[in-house]
């Protein structure tokens, strides 16, 4: 009997451990194929930049020809009885930024100085260019331009009177001579810097006001005295430079349209983390 209960312990003892030893083969076999096989998983996409672009509107640029009239020149009769003239401007749209430029006139101006008294009566033209130094917003047209002219002048010149000068006039001033003697074929020509604004207040209609420093470049004199007044050139009292203004206004005729070429905006998308 003793016998017999040793072979049964030994018996269940191996079974115990041949049990034991199939467990532990098989929870190895488990985690082995549970760490060499990993879950498939979607490769990851590289980041693509999303690329924007601005819509913007097709813009165009009107060209064509702009004419005025000198309201300065126009007005100053009504107060200056020694004055009569009118002036005419012109411009025509060439490229964005530059027009070509023009004004014609006509002016007559008696200039009375101590010793004599003369009457200017001619012509002029003036021409050159504009450059616009303002940039627009949005369907704007206002200008703020810097130019050059050549001038040109065809006129007459008119002696009234004038007196004789006396070095000691113990007996006072002698009396004025008349003599209205007219000197005709004249001429003068001259070169300018123009720097003028135009705004436009109405649709198509403009306002404007210039100024002008003018040098002298050629200067045919009557005989026996000189030109004290050039019309388009003003008075020659500072010599060969002068000055000049004008307050015209003056309506925008358009003929054709230029498109404009915009960039075009390019945005990118922020990188997603």
């Amino acid at each position: 009997m003793k016998h017999t209960l040793k072979y049964i312990f030994s018996l269940c003892f191996l079974l115990f451990m041949f049990l034991g030893q199939a467990q532990e083969v098989k929870d190895s076999t488990a985690v082995k194929e549970v760490v060499t096989e990993k879950p498939k998983t979607k490769a990851s996409k590289p980041d693509v930049q999303e690329v924007k672009k601005d819509s913007i509107p097709l813009k165009t640029d009107r060209y064509g020809l702009r004419v005025g009239v000198d309201l300065y020149k126009l007005t100053r009769g009504f107060y200056d009885k020694d004055y009569k003239g009118v002036e005419f401007t012109a411009d025509w749209r060439l490229t964005k930024k530059y027009y070509a430029a023009a004004e014609l006139g006509f002016e007559d101006k008696t200039t009375d100085d101590d010793r004599l008294n003369s009457t200017a009566t001619g012509t002029y033209i003036k021409a050159g260019f504009d450059y616009n130094l303002y940039e627009n917003w949005l369907d704007m047209e206002n200008l703020i331009t810097i130019g050059l002219r050549g001038g040109f002048s065809n006129f007459s010149q008119t002696l009234n009177s004038y007196k004789i000068y006396n070095p000691n006039p113990y007996w006072g001033e002698q009396p004025s001579i008349n003599v209205d003697q007219k000197y005709n074929g004249l001429t003068a020509a001259w070169f300018e810097v123009a720097m003028g604004i135009k705004a436009e207040v109405f649709n198509n209609l403009f306002v404007g006001f210039g100024v002008q420093l003018k040098l002298l470049a050629m200067n045919n004199k009557p005989s026996g005295f000189d030109n004290l007044y050039i019309p388009g050139f003003n008075r020659t009292y500072d010599g060969s430079f002068g000055v000049g203004f004008n307050y015209t206004v003056s309506y925008f005729i358009p003929i054709y349209k230029k498109k404009v070429v915009v960039p075009e905006i390019v945005k990118e998308a922020p990188k997603k983390k």
